[in-house]
C-alpha cells in the first residue's frame, strides 16, 4: 500500500511512445520504464505533460499505467509508486479519469487547474474544484501548477496551502512547474498544512534550488534522459556535498534546456539517439523531430550527461 503522499526522490514524467501509424508503442514504453526503474527514481508519472495525456483515449490512458506498473513489478520495484495526470475540464471528468487511473494501478491522481474558460477561473472556483475532486477520488490528489498549460493560471500558494490544510490526506502533495521558488519554499514550509504533504520542483533545472528551498524531490521531464544523474545530484545535496551538487546542477540546466527547446517529441527522439530506443514521434498535431536537430553544441551538452549517466 502506497503512504499516505508521494515519498521523497526523483520522478519522471514517463513519455508516450507511439508507432508510425500512431498507436502505442507499448513495448517501447516497457524498455523505458525498465530503464527508469534500474535508474533508482522513486516512482512515476504517467500521462503527465510529457505523456501526451490530451492525445489518448480513456482506455488507452489505462493501459498505459497498466503496462507501467506490471513493468515495475517486474522489475521487483513494487514500491514504486505511480502517479497518474488526471486533469480534464470539467469536474466530471476529472473524477473519471481519477477513478480509472486507480482502476489501472496508480497511486496517486496529479490533476491541473481547469482552464478552458480562464476568466472564469478565480480563485473560489479553482478551491471549490479541486475540494470537489478531493472528496470524490478514490486516491489522493496532488496539484498540478503550470500556468504554461493552462491558459496562465497561476494557483498562490495561499490557495495550494488552504486546499491541502481543508483536505489532510486528501490533497496530499503539489508540483510546481511554474519555477517560482518563493512559493515552493512558501509551502513546503507552511504551518497551516499539518498532514502529508509533498512539495515537488517541476523541472531539472531548479532541482538542487528546490532541495534547498525544502522540495520533496523532481518531477521534471529531463529525468526519462538520465534518472541516474538526477538520483546522483539528490545522494550528493543529502550528503553535504554542495559544490558537487551545484557542478551536476548545472550540467542539468544545460542539458534541460536543450531538451525544453526541442519539445516533447524531442525529448523521444533523443532517448532513440542516445539510448536507443522508442523514436521522436508523437501524435498529430505534434510533429517528429530529425536527427539533424542534435547537432553541433546541443550533441556536446546532451553527450556530456549522457556519459555521465553511464558511469553511474
Amino acid at each position: 500500500m502506497a503512504p499516505i503522499c508521494p515519498p521523497r526522490g526523483v520522478y519522471a514524467p514517463v513519455l508516450a511512445f507511439f508507432h508510425e501509424d500512431e498507436t502505442l508503442d507499448l513495448e517501447a514504453l516497457k524498455a523505458h520504464v525498465t530503464r527508469l526503474a534500474q535508474g533508482g527514481v522513486a516512482g512515476l508519472v504517467i500521462q503527465g505533460s510529457n505523456g501526451e495525456a490530451p492525445h489518448l483515449l480513456h482506455s488507452e490512458r489505462q493501459q498505459v499505467i497498466s503496462t507501467a506498473r506490471a513493468t515495475l513489478k517486474e522489475q521487483g520495484k513494487d514500491d514504486a509508486v505511480i502517479i497518474a495526470g488526471c486533469g480534464a475540464p470539467s469536474t466530471r471528468e476529472t473524477i473519471q479519469l481519477c477513478t480509472e487511473a486507480k482502476e489501472a494501478g496508480a497511486d496517486y491522481a496529479l490533476v491541473l487547474s481547469p482552464s478552458y474558460w480562464p476568466q472564469a477561473m478565480g480563485p473560489p472556483v479553482i478551491k471549490k474544484f479541486f475540494t470537489d475532486i478531493a472528496n470524490a477520488s478514490p486516491i489522493p490528489v496532488l496539484i498540478y501548477n503550470f500556468p504554461g498549460v493552462t491558459s496562465g493560471i497561476d494557483i498562490s500558494s495561499d490557495t495550494i496551502a488552504e486546499l491541502a490544510a481543508a483536505n489532510p490526506n486528501k490533497i496530499v502533495g503539489c508540483k510546481l512547474t511554474c519555477g517560482n521558488l518563493g512559493k515552493l519554499h512558501r509551502v513546503a514550509h507552511d504551518k497551516r498544512i499539518q498532514s502529508p504533504f509533498a512539495t515537488f520542483a517541476g523541472k531539472s533545472d531548479f532541482f538542487l534550488h528546490g532541495l534547498v528551498g525544502g522540495s520533496n524531490g523532481v518531477i521534471a521531464a529531463a529525468a526519462n534522459f538520465v534518472p541516474k544523474v538526477h538520483v546522483q545530484l539528490l545522494n550528493l545535496y543529502d550528503e553535504g556535498k554542495l559544490a558537487e551538487a551545484q557542478e551536476l546542477q548545472t550540467y542539468l540546466s544545460e542539458a534541460d534546456w536543450v531538451l525544453v527547446g526541442l519539445g516533447v517529441a524531442g525529448l523521444k527522439a533523443a532517448i532513440d539517439r542516445y539510448f536507443g530506443y522508442g523514436g521522436g514521434r508523437s501524435r498529430r498535431p505534434l510533429g517528429a523531430v530529425q536527427a539533424s536537430a542534435f547537432e553541433g553544441a546541443k550533441d556536446a551538452v546532451l553527450k556530456h550527461v549522457v556519459d555521465l549517466e553511464s558511469s553511474l
